[in-house]
């Protein structure tokens, strides 16, 4: 069996709107367009997978049980439209408060646990997000990045590796992943 490649996504500011710490799963709300970019990723046979940083959780601002229901509404609201993630995996620690990970992005735990998991190509697959990163551990994995101008995309667009596509939002960086791939729908 070949591996298949993957778009390895930020959650907040990337797939829902940005939200400081969010706690409660009231608070999830999907930015324009992802439905209809994550249709066309999984469509292409991208792997779809979640990977986010939760400091909060280390910093005592929230709990795990409070992310698992943010992530769980999430799930929901993205399983009912046909384009729930494959895997949805977090990093619940801060260097301030415990020390280092592996985990945390931009290392690259959570994409090695789920390239493993569903045996993945890292070097054919993306990895979008809001901050450098999330792009720098698909660099690390030798993928190629796409930062969204989203959440807080537009503080960090001259802060990324080179060879990182600027795209607005997830639709347009679908367009450039399927664009860069060759997996488009054709």
């Amino acid at each position: 069996m070949t591996s298949r490649p993957a778009v390895f996504l930020d959650r907040d500011g990337t797939i829902i709107l940005e939200r400081e710490y969010l706690s409660d799963p009231e608070g999830v709300e999907l930015l324009p367009g992802v439905i209809q970019a994550l249709r066309v990723l999984r469509d292409a046979g991208f792997a779809l997978v979640v990977v986010t940083n939760q400091s909060g959780i280390a910093r005592g601002l929230y709990s795990e049980t409070d992310y698992h229901r943010v992530a769980a509404r999430l799930e929901r609201l993205l399983s009912e439209q046909g384009v729930g993630p494959d895997l949805t995996l977090f990093c619940p620690h801060h260097p301030d408060v415990g020390g280092a990970c592996r985990c945390r992005k931009p290392g690259t735990g959570m994409h090695e646990a789920a390239t493993r998991e569903l045996g993945l190509d890292p070097e054919r697959s993306f990895f979008v997000g809001d901050k450098p990163s999330d792009v720098e551990a698909g660099v690390r994995m030798g993928g190629r990045g796409v930062l969204v101008l989203t959440g807080h995309g537009a503080d960090f667009r001259d802060e990324v590796p080179p060879g990182t596509w600027i795209a607005r939002d997830l639709a347009e960086a679908a367009r450039v992943i399927l664009d860069r791939s060759g997996m488009g729908l054709g």
